[in-house]
């Protein structure tokens, strides 16, 4: 089944220049709060702008054609969380957001939950990163990725279990084979990709793959 790509552009300081991922015109876009300041001023008109807008003060004059979405400030989820519901009941089968890392921790830590429920999905697992231009951050579990060289210069692993097990990096600085990480003991951090791309391979867990910048 082909694959069906939401972005959602959330808060938080983002890097215009260095983020890559950029929607095509078939591509569903959403726009959390103050995303959408985020989106207008990458020149990315989005389909649906919603939120409780706490940030922007008040929701904005979106025009016509864009779907507007007032969401009340006491409620069980985060603007974020609920434009991640909202992609998959349109569809949604990989989502890319923009914004969500760096700044407030616990924004941080929320954004990289939603990557864990995205991916551990029971009725369909959804591939999904966060990127603010200079990080970018996905979920595996019991799988593998490759990651192609580009303008990041380190990836690290975060484990999100007791214990990871069967690790396997090929094509880094610091290669392993069969190893392990405890969640209480994260060293697996500021690796280096030394050729085209780097294999990651997880046999056993569930680990964050953060790339950085600096």
């Amino acid at each position: 089944m082909e694959r069906k790509k939401a972005f959602i552009y959330t808060g938080g300081t983002v890097f215009d220049e260095y983020v890559i991922e950029r929607p095509e015109a078939t591509d569903l876009i959403i726009c959390a709060d103050a995303g959408y300041l985020t989106a207008t001023r990458m020149g990315i008109t989005p389909d649906i702008v919603l939120g409780d807008f706490d940030t922007l003060g008040a929701p904005p004059d979106v025009g016509e054609g864009i779907e507007l979405q007032v969401l009340p400030a006491e409620k069980g989820v985060t603007d974020t969380q609920y434009a991640a519901s909202l992609a998959l009941t349109r569809g949604a089968t990989e989502i890319v957001f923009v914004g969500g890392l760096g700044g407030r921790v616990d924004h941080t830590l929320s954004s990289l939950a939603i990557l864990e429920m995205l991916w551990e999905r029971k009725e369909r697992r959804v591939y999904a990163i966060f990127t603010d231009g200079k990080n970018r951050a996905r979920f595996i579990r019991n799988s593998g990725v490759i990651l192609p060289h580009e303008h990041y210069r380190y990836f690290s692993l975060i484990a999100a279990d007791e214990k990871v097990k069967g690790i396997t990096l090929e094509g880094c600085k610091y290669p392993l084979k069969n190893g392990q990480i405890l969640r209480t003991h994260q060293w697996a951090v500021s690796n280096e990709i030394v050729g085209n791309c780097a294999l990651i391979e997880i046999k056993r867990g569930g680990v964050w793959v953060i790339e950085s910048m600096d």
